[in-house]
């Protein structure tokens, strides 16, 4: 294997790619801003024109307290967001009191073989400064062979009894092997008050 080098003396004058480097590229398909939003969803874009697909969560306040980010997915132009989904949810947290502080694999956060929403974040609450970011990776969701995996991570700070830190890991797959087409986003109750999710695709 031979290694590629910049040629230049600082990441500021590289004016071209190294011989041998490609994709990795982010392409940014849609932009959804929420104001009161009961859900958040992205009916284009998702196809098989890229093999990996990138949501990315900022600043998304909930308009009640103690709540979950939530997402599912769905084919075709069906709208019931109901795909049978497995997942594994674990959290690392810390509260501003120093208590709690632990690192769990949380069971009342996973999934298995169920059509619910899936949880992407531990707890959030609805102060002014709570908000919960994040990346959500979809792979090969037009597939027509295997099942369709994805990853998540998220970092809240937790509701106002706790104020933790929490640093959360989702992962699982939607079982089927139909196309996926659509994700929609929405709080495990109550609205969306504000934030952004930018889809990207991944050449």
């Amino acid at each position: 294997m031979s290694l590629n080098f910049a040629n230049n003396n600082s990441l500021s004058a590289i004016t071209t790619q190294p011989s041998g480097l490609s994709g990795g590229a982010m392409t940014l398909l849609s932009t959804q801003t929420a104001s009161s939003s009961s859900t958040i969803s992205f009916t284009s874009g998702i196809d098989d024109t890229y093999d990996e697909y990138v949501f990315k969560f900022y600043n998304i306040h909930a308009g009640t307290d103690d709540v979950l980010l939530t997402f599912q997915t769905d084919t075709g132009t069906n709208t019931n967001y109901n795909q049978t989904v497995t997942t594994t949810f674990f959290s690392a947290r810390h509260g501003e009191a120093d208590s709690p502080a632990s690192l769990s694999y949380i069971t009342n956060r996973d999934e298995a073989q169920t059509t619910n929403f899936v949880k992407l974040n531990y707890d959030t609450g609805d102060n002014n400064d709570d908000n919960i970011c994040g990346t959500l990776q979809l792979f090969n969701p037009s597939s027509s062979t295997f099942v369709k995996h994805f990853i998540s991570r998220s970092i809240d700070n937790g509701r106002t009894s706790s104020g933790a830190a929490q640093d959360n890991y989702v992962a699982g797959y939607f079982n089927t092997t139909t196309a996926l087409t659509r994700v929609q986003f929405k709080m495990s109750s109550g609205n969306i008050d504000s934030g952004v999710i930018k889809l990207y695709g991944i050449s």
